[in-house]
């Protein structure tokens, strides 16, 4: 229904209002009785072979949503009714920031991929808090963290500490985005000596709290051979929790879509099936080099239970979606479910 009916009609309008409009209309038929109960029952997998045990954190199944999505963390409690065992919010910034000027998402029909350029829009770490004091601990929540466009770059770190000082009660992990294509100045953040002492500031302030939470490091899929054989070694150095491959691209590679659409949508990140390859490549290079040294969830086109495995199987120990929930729809989740209980009772 959600392919054949549901989407064609979803995709007749502009993808951001699209955006807000879904949001609206999942939070309204959660209120109406029986609604949310009705969609836990059609999308949710209850089963203890599904759990995953991570940085001290147990997670009801292997399938998250991931970053973007619900940026100021106002639908979390209702998209937990349609199965994902974790969902990450942000990426949330200390002050809100409109981003970067509209249109600023694009749908790749042909190649069933987006190219975003929203630039960390976000209302701050203020009303994501005030949005996560309404949580029913349905699932578990991770906190993705970036710093403000006009932040200059000696104050980077002040940034990301700050979110995390004041979000650090409200999530169970972090994620420190330094991969994002849409923010400028990200130069620095790909640097490895920065990448240090960014980890190190905030696991130093980890420490001050009674409890820690797991610190996670968002990478690109663009990363070479060398750079990646780096991030290796900085989990080596740091003891950082783990890593999340990968955020979006900036390559246009291989995609259908003609040169005059791509130079009319302008730059920004892909994301989608054009990434599935790449990122699947990354998490297998960092898997088989570290000899799975720490933990790596997979994210980047998956718009089938076949691609969710195929993350696993290269060595992803949770799986995230994002691109292929908005094209596949909510049953994407149960489906990648049933496919890792089928395989782990094959």
């Amino acid at each position: 229904m959600y392919k054949s009916i549901i989407r064609p009609i979803l995709f007749l309008f502009d993808p951001e209002k699209v955006h807000y409009f879904t949001f609206s209309l999942i939070r309204t038929c959660c209120k109406i009785p029986f609604v949310a109960a009705l969609f836990r029952s059609l999308y949710q997998i209850n089963d203890k072979k599904l759990e995953r045990n991570l940085f001290g954190l147990t997670f009801k199944n292997p399938v998250g949503l991931a970053a973007g999505f619900d940026k100021n963390a106002v639908l979390y409690n209702e998209l937990a009714n349609f199965g994902f065992g974790f969902i990450e919010i942000g990426t949330v910034t200390p002050k809100g920031q409109v981003g970067n000027p509209k249109k600023r998402l694009f749908r790749l029909k042909d190649d069933q991929g987006i190219i975003n350029r929203m630039g960390f829009n976000n209302d701050g770490v203020a009303e994501a808090i005030k949005n996560l004091k309404k949580n029913k601990g349905k699932v578990i929540i991770g906190g993705n963290i970036g710093k403000n466009t006009q932040t200059a770059p000696e104050n980077y770190t002040d940034d990301y500490l700050s979110v995390f000082k004041e979000l650090h009660a409200f999530v169970d992990y972090f994620v420190l985005n330094v991969s994002c294509p849409n923010v400028g100045s990200h130069a620095k953040l790909n640097d490895k000596d920065y990448l240090i002492e960014l980890i190190t500031s905030c696991q130093k302030e980890n420490t001050k709290f009674a409890e820690q939470k797991p610190i996670l490091l968002k990478i690109a899929p663009d990363l070479n051979t060398q750079q990646l054989d780096e991030i290796i070694a900085l989990v080596a150095e740091t003891k950082i929790d783990g890593v999340i491959a990968s955020n979006t691209s900036t390559t246009r590679d291989n995609l259908k879509a003609s040169d005059a659409r791509l130079k009319e949508i302008g730059n920004g990140g892909v994301s989608g099936q054009p990434i599935k390859n790449q990122s699947t490549k990354v998490i297998q290079y960092l898997a088989d080099k570290s000899q799975k040294a720490f933990p790596i969830i997979g994210v980047g086109g998956i718009h089938s239970a076949a691609d969710a495995l195929e993350k696993i199987n290269a060595g992803a120990d949770l799986v995230q979606v994002y691109t292929g929930f908005i094209y596949e729809g909510p049953k994407l989740i149960k489906r990648i479910n049933e496919a890792v209980l089928q395989q782990l009772d094959s």
